[in-house]
């Protein structure tokens, strides 16, 4: 009984250092600065656990902690000018998910629309991977913020009337999404179809000299993709307060982009690795210590609890007579003085 109580004891010990250093899970602290509601969605990727939620409302000035899986990767992306139509049905104007509810239930959404895009501990060291993407268009200025770690953040602060007038999306005279250009032209010269025919346009250059953080088309990936270590929070702002209008040649250029090879960061990257090491060999260290502890007191217990006339009729009875040879007493006695 008092064996069983001390491994439950252990197992729960064992459970809650797991849990005190899983040290890897992150929060997305997603919040609304525009001047209208925000419908943010969420999609999880493929092979990784979802999120809490996949869709819900943010009202001009509200924010919305969402706790995130580790290893999580997947989209966040803004829905604008939504609503319920006369049967309930739920439907957005641009960034549609087509779930026809507020939850997108597994919905990607429709372009055009700004894609935020995560990969999370993407190298298994705990490295995490995001960036910006207008690849899919663009619907709304957005700025993702890591904190902790020594690291840039990135995003695409332009003001939507930045929008050459082709790719416009109206709705009467206001311009409420940019298309890319694979959606406007439906040409292989913007779709990249081919590695070979992916290259840059004067449409991508225009919004890479406004946004040089964002991916602005498929190839541009490897000069716009962020990293970062030691992360236990990343904000998410739709309409950043250091959003920029039309013409801004004085934006700030991009930094923090990794490159591959490159040195910058790698002090913090052995850390981390060190750090996952340590905490991950914890509490194996710690159980096999109690375990040992453990059996080693149930081995002196059971000793301690054998009856002596026990222990003493396990030996043989010839072991315990001594035979002395009587010279050896009689040498032995003390002589009488006759005084």
């Amino acid at each position: 009984m008092v064996a069983s109580t001390r491994f439950g004891i252990t197992l729960g010990i064992i459970y809650l250092l797991q849990f005190l250093t899983g040290s890897d899970s992150v929060t997305f602290k997603v919040e609304n600065k525009c001047s209208h509601p925000v419908w943010p969605g969420i999609l999880s990727g493929i092979g990784t656990l979802p999120v809490s939620t996949t869709g819900f409302t943010l009202q001009r000035g509200e924010s919305k902690i969402i706790p995130v899986p580790p290893g999580w990767s997947g989209l966040l992306w803004g829905r604008t000018f939504c609503s319920h139509d006369f049967t309930g049905k739920f439907s957005c104007i641009t960034g549609d998910c087509g779930s026809s509810t507020i939850e997108c239930s597994g919905g990607k959404a429709a372009p055009p629309v700004t894609l935020v895009e995560f990969t999370l501990n993407g190298t298994g060291d705990g490295l995490d991977f995001f960036d910006v993407s207008l690849v899919e268009g663009f619907n709304l200025p957005v700025k993702v913020e890591p904190r902790g770690g020594k690291c840039s953040w990135t995003g695409c602060a332009v003001n939507l009337e930045a929008c050459p007038t082709d790719l416009k999306v109206m709705r009467g005279s206001e311009s409420v999404a940019c298309k890319s250009t694979c959606q406007s032209f439906d040409n292989s010269k913007f779709c990249c179809e081919t590695p070979e025919k992916c290259k840059s346009s004067s449409y991508s250059e225009f919004f890479k000299s406004r946004c040089p953080r964002a991916i602005v088309y498929t190839c541009d990936r490897a000069a716009s993709n962020f990293n970062c270590a030691f992360v236990d929070c990343y904000t998410i702002t739709f309409c950043p307060a250091s959003s920029i209008e039309l013409g801004n040649e004085n934006y700030p250029a991009a930094s923090g982009v990794h490159n591959p090879g490159s040195n910058d960061g790698g002090s913090a990257n052995i850390l981390r690795v060190f750090y996952k090491f340590i905490l991950s060999a914890l509490p194996i260290s710690i159980s096999i210590t109690i375990t040992f502890t453990i059996m080693c007191r149930c081995i002196k217990r059971r000793s301690s609890d054998v009856p002596a006339e026990a222990q003493l009729s396990s030996v043989p009875a010839e072991a315990v007579t001594v035979s002395i040879p009587a010279e050896a007493v009689t040498a032995a006695s003390p002589v009488l003085s006759e005084d």
